[in-house]
């Protein structure tokens, strides 16, 4: 019985709840709109309304469609208005707008909310003190819509965070005149130290390898609709840990060591660790893991380094502050350069050896050079004997020549004589016929 009469009361109740949303079935929440036909009324009370409407990936923005008929484009709308569209979704802010029945036409995603807010703003987390250089931060943002958290997917298309860091000109500080300069950015993508892509969540990815000092930071998240700012002054402490080479007196017999050095007053020493990476010449690579043990610093030694060559030191400290504030902060490279040392001096025996060494080399060089002189002249005096018996050679048959031409010429020219003489003498009388 008892349990029938509890069915019958769960029936009752459950017709009267199916009754009551019949009832409003046409009554719009005050933030959203579901809506059917992506209708929503605004009323007159409202001055500034902002639309936010999660659309198909990569459709066309929506149209609006006011009380009279009228449309507005996202290439098309009064000046009141402020329109923003991404590849997933469209951020319309409308200031003073008409009171009655709206609705839109596009291809909102089914399901889909259409959010109204009155009043948009964001919510970040503060940075830490103490804050330290090279440290990794992880730290979340949020929009806000009437100082709710906003999560809509793709609104990470919509709004862009950017970081920046101002110094406060502190003449103390290592970062005295840096000025102004970006530091990152806050993701929404489920990458990097991002949990996962669009739930509304944007972590920090800032680059804290700045000089130290006081800063003041400025996080601001702005689209074409709106612009919002959060700043809060603070200190980026120096690192509180390093790494120490220390170079052996005498590399041939002693190996290299590190020395891990970390601020017993800002850490919690039994709670440091050291992760370190060794890169050296011809691929070496080594990797350590070194526990501070409560001491502040720990020397380490380096039984691997061997080759000659240049070596750099990666490192990261994994502590946990005083504050009780867990840290993860990159600390600076080290190098160093393992140079083959030089040779002890010889001693008076294998110096006398060298000199004794040297000198028979200078000996038979000189014997060498001796020998290659007198080949060389003998084989000048040979050529210059050969080329003057050439040359006589030559002269006495160009004497040869002349004389024989000398004495044909004389012989050519008696013989011309000889005939022109006997010429004259030829009788060239006639013969008298009586005789």
């Amino acid at each position: 019985m008892v349990t029938i009469f509890r069915g019958v009361i769960w029936c009752v109740l459950a017709l009267a709840n199916l009754a009551v949303m019949s009832a409003y079935a046409d009554t719009v929440p005050i933030a959203q709109a579901s809506e059917l036909k992506n209708r929503f009324r605004i009323d007159h009370m409202v001055e500034e309304v902002t639309l936010v409407v999660q659309r198909d990936f990569g459709s066309a923005p929506v149209v609006i469609i006011q009380p009279d008929g009228s449309k507005w484009y996202s290439s098309r709308h009064p000046d009141t208005v402020k329109w923003t569209d991404s590849e997933s979704g469209d951020l319309i802010n409308i200031k003073n707008p008409t009171p009655g029945p709206w609705q839109l036409t596009g291809k909102i995603v089914e399901g889909s909310k259409i959010v109204r807010l009155s009043k948009l703003g964001i919510e970040v987390e503060p940075f830490p003190q103490p804050l330290y250089q090279g440290e990794r931060l992880k730290l979340k943002a949020w929009l806000t819509g009437d100082d709710l958290k906003m999560r809509l997917p793709g609104l990470a298309y919509m709004v862009q965070w950017n970081a920046t860091f101002a110094s406060q000109q502190d003449k103390e500080d290592a970062n005295f005149a840096a000025g102004t300069f970006g530091v990152g950015n806050y993701q929404d993508n489920g990458a990097d130290l991002d949990e996962r892509p669009d739930d509304g969540t944007f972590t920090s990815n800032i680059n804290l390898n700045q000089p130290w000092g006081h800063y003041l930071l400025t996080i601001q998240a702005q689209n074409e609709v709106f612009q919002r700012q959060y700043q809060q002054p603070f200190v980026l402490s120096k690192i509180p840990a390093d790494i120490q080479v220390v170079e052996p007196e005498n590399p041939r017999e002693q190996a290299w060591e590190l020395a891990l050095v970390a601020d017993a007053e800002q850490l919690k020493l039994e709670e440091s660790y050291f992760e370190l990476s060794v890169v050296g010449p011809a691929g070496f690579q080594s990797n350590l893991s070194e526990r501070l043990e409560g001491a502040a610093k720990k020397e380490l030694v380096l039984t691997d380094v061997r080759d000659y060559g240049s070596y750099r030191i990666k490192g990261t400290l994994f502590s946990t502050t005083k504050t009780g504030r867990e840290i993860v902060v990159a600390l600076p490279e080290r190098f160093f350069n393992y140079v083959e040392p030089p040779a002890p001096p010889p001693s008076a025996e294998e110096m006398a050896a060298r000199a004794a060494a040297v000198a028979e080399v200078e000996e038979a060089s000189a014997k060498s050079s001796a020998l290659t002189l007198v080949i060389i002249g003998n084989l000048v005096l040979l050529i210059l004997g050969a080329g003057l018996l050439l040359f006589l050679r030559k002269r006495q048959t160009l004497k040869l020549a002349l004389a024989a031409a000398e004495k044909s010429a004389a012989e050519e020219q008696g013989n011309a004589n000889q005939q022109k003489t006997g010429i004259r003498d030829i009788d060239l009388t006639m013969p008298d016929d009586n005789e």
